[in-house]
C-alpha cells in the first residue's frame, strides 16, 4: 500500500488511527497489538504470501534475541550472535542476490543455469537489518526489553516497514511502553499532519513531475542511443532531483505518520545536497542506514582504529557492500565503489591538509561554496551508474555529459532558431529532453531549478517550527493542483525496490 494512494489515506489510516486509540481506552498492550496487527495488513495489501516471512523472521529473531540475552557473558553468547546474523543474511541473500549470482555465473563459457526468478518481498532489507542490529544490541546489553508484543510492532510499524528508517530496539521500546503514547496529543498529531503535507508534495508534485523525464533517456541509452550534452545533463539532474524529492518525501510522510500516533522515529534526512563533502553528504542521507553501516559493519572491521591504510579498505568494503545492499547489479557495486573512493579520497585529502582553514570570513565562503558544488557534481555523477540499467548505460550517458555527442539543444528548442534548427537536423540526435516538445522542454527546466532552489535555499522540513503550517497549506494546495491538472495513478517509492 502507498502512502500517497487514496486507500491509505481515506480507509486505512483513519481506521487505524481510530482503532488504536479507542483500544488504547482499553488496554495499551491490546492497543500495540492492534497497531501491530495494522501494520501486518498494510504488508499484506502488496502480497499475503510474505506475511509468512515476515512473522518468520520476527520469530525467529525474536527467540534467537531471548536465548541471546540469556546467554549473554557466556561462551555460548557469541555462536549464537553469529547463527542469528548469519541466517538473517542468508535469507536476505537468497531473496535479493540468487538471480544476481547465477546471472554473474552466466556470464562464463559455457555456463548455462536458468534464472529462478525469485520475487523480492517489499522491505526485506529494512526489517532485517533493524532485526540484525537487535540481535547485535541484546549481545552488547543494549536491548533488554523483552515484550512479544512490543518486539512484533516494533519490526512491522508501518510507517518505517517498506523504506526505513532503520530502527533500534532502544529507540522505539521505552515509547511503546509509555503511557503518554496511548493518549492523543493534539500538538503532535498537527505536527504530524503537517510534516506529512510537506512529504506528500514533495512526491507527487516533484519528485513524480520530474520522473517523466528520466526513464525515457536512460532506457534509450541501453537501445545504443546516442545523447547529446543538453539531453544527458537534463536526465541526470531531473534522476539527481526525483531522488531527492521522492525518498525525502517518504522521510518526511514517515515522520508525520508516526508522529500521528505520538511516537517519533529518527530523522533520516537532512538537506544532504548541501553537504560540505562526502563524508558530510552521508551524515545527511539516509542518515540510519549510514549509522547502520558504520556501527555494524565499519567499526567492527577495524574502523579508523588500525592505521590509515587499513581505515581506507574498511571504508572500500563498507561502501562496496552498501552499494549491493541497495541492489543485485555490478552497477550498485560500482556506485558503492565510486563513493568508497569518494571517501577514501575525503579522508586523505583532510590528512594532508591538517587542521589548515581559510584565511579569512570571504576566503571561507567561497571555499564552502566550492566545496558543495564538487560534492553535488560527484554525487550527480553517482546516481547516474545508480539509475542506469547497466555499465553500458551509465558510460552513454557520461560520453553525453562529456559533450562527446556534441552541444546540440533540443530539436524542439533548436527549430525556434533557424542556424541551430539546421544544425541539429543534421546530427539527428533523438529529442528525448522534455519529450521533444517545447512545453515539455520549459517544464523539464523549470523543475529542475525548482528543485535546485528548494534543496539549496530553503530550510528542510525539520528546520521550519513555525513556518512548518504554512508550508503544509502550500503543499496541500500544490497536491490538489497536481492531482486536477496532472492527475496520475499513484507512483511506488524508489526505495521500495531496494
Amino acid at each position: 500500500m502507498l502512502f500517497n494512494s487514496a486507500t491509505f489515506l481515506l480507509l486505512f489510516m483513519p481506521i487505524t488511527l481510530a482503532g488504536f486509540f479507542l483500544i488504547a481506552r482499553l488496554s495499551h498492550q491490546l492497543a500495540a497489538l492492534f497497531l501491530g496487527l495494522a501494520s501486518l495488513a498494510f504488508y499484506a495489501i502488496w502480497n499475503p504470501r510474505f506475511v509468512l516471512l515476515l512473522l518468520a523472521s520476527v520469530g525467529f529473531n525474536y527467540a534467537m534475541g531471548y536465548v541471546l540475552g540469556k546467554a549473554r557473558g557466556s561462551r555460548r553468547a557469541k555462536p549464537l550472535l553469529v547463527l542469528g546474523v548469519a541466517t538473517n543474511l542468508a535469507v536476505l541473500a537468497f531473496f535479493k542476490y540468487t538471480d544476481f549470482f547465477i546471472a554473474t555465473i552466466d556470464t562464463l563459457p559455457g555456463a548455462t543455469i536458468p534464472l529462478a526468478h525469485i520475487v523480492l518481498p517489499l522491505g526485506i532489507s529494512f526489517f532485517t537489518f533493524t532485526q540484525i542490529a537487535f540481535l547485535v544490541d541484546v549481545y552488547r546489553g543494549i536491548a533488554t526489553e523483552y515484550s512479544f508484543v512490543h518486539y512484533l510492532l516494533f519490526v512491522t510499524y508501518f510507517p518505517h516497514l517498506i523504506a526505513g528508517p532503520v530502527l533500534h530496539h532502544r529507540q522505539m521500546m521505552p515509547q511503546f511502553a509509555a503511557a503518554a503514547t496511548y493518549r492523543l496529543d493534539t500538538g503532535l498529531f498537527t505536527e504530524g499532519c503537517s510534516i506529512f503535507l510537506v512529504g506528500l508534495a514533495k512526491k507527487v508534485v516533484l519528485a513524480d513531475s520530474l520522473a517523466a523525464f528520466v526513464s525515457p533517456l536512460f532506457d534509450a541509452v541501453e537501445h545504443a542511443s546516442a545523447v547529446t550534452f543538453f539531453e544527458a545533463w537534463g536526465a541526470a539532474l531531473a534522476y539527481t532531483f526525483q531522488l531527492y524529492f521522492d525518498f525525502s518525501g517518504y522521510s518526511d510522510m514517515a515522520i508525520g505518520l508516526s508522529l500521528l500516533f505520538g511516537v517519533r522515529i529518527p530523522i533520516n534526512f537532512a538537506s544532504p545536497y548541501k553537504a560540505l563533502n562526502i563524508i558530510d553528504f552521508w551524515r545527511r542521507w539516509h542518515m540510519t542506514l549510514s549509522q547502520f553501516l558504520r556501527d555494524y559493519l565499519y567499526l567492527p572491521l577495524g574502523g579508523n582504529r588500525l592505521g590509515p591504510v587499513r581505515r581506507y579498505i574498511n571504508l572500500m568494503i563498507t561502501m562496496i557492500l552498501g552499494g549491493l545492499w541497495h541492489g543485485a547489479s555490478w552497477t550498485f557495486v560500482c556506485w558503492g565503489t565510486l563513493h568508497g573512493l569518494y571517501l577514501v579520497v575525503n579522508h586523505g585529502w583532510q590528512r594532508l591538509r591538517g587542521s589548515a582553514r581559510a584565511a579569512n570570513s570571504r576566503l571561507a565562503a567561497i571555499s564552502g561554496g566550492c566545496s558543495v558544488v564538487v560534492t553535488f557534481l560527484a554525487v550527480v555523477a553517482g546516481w547516474v551508474v545508480f539509475r542506469a540499467k547497466s555499465l553500458h548505460g551509465a558510460a552513454a550517458i557520461f560520453t553525453g555529459m562529456a559533450g562527446r555527442n556534441g552541444f546540440v539543444l533540443p530539436s524542439a528548442v533548436a527549430a525556434l532558431i533557424p542556424i541551430l534548427g539546421k544544425r541539429a537536423e543534421t546530427v539527428g540526435q533523438m529529442p528525448l529532453l522534455g519529450g521533444g516538445t517545447v512545453m515539455g522542454v520549459f517544464e523539464q527546466g523549470c523543475l529542475i531549478v525548482v528543485a535546485w532552489i528548494l534543496c539549496f535555499w530553503f530550510p528542510n522540513t525539520q528546520q521550519m517550527s513555525k513556518g512548518l503550517r504554512l508550508a503544509a497549506i502550500v503543499a496541500t494546495v500544490g497536491f490538489v493542483v497536481q492531482g486536477i491538472f496532472f492527475g496520475h495513478a499513484p507512483s511506488p517509492f524508489l526505495y521500495f525496490q531496494f
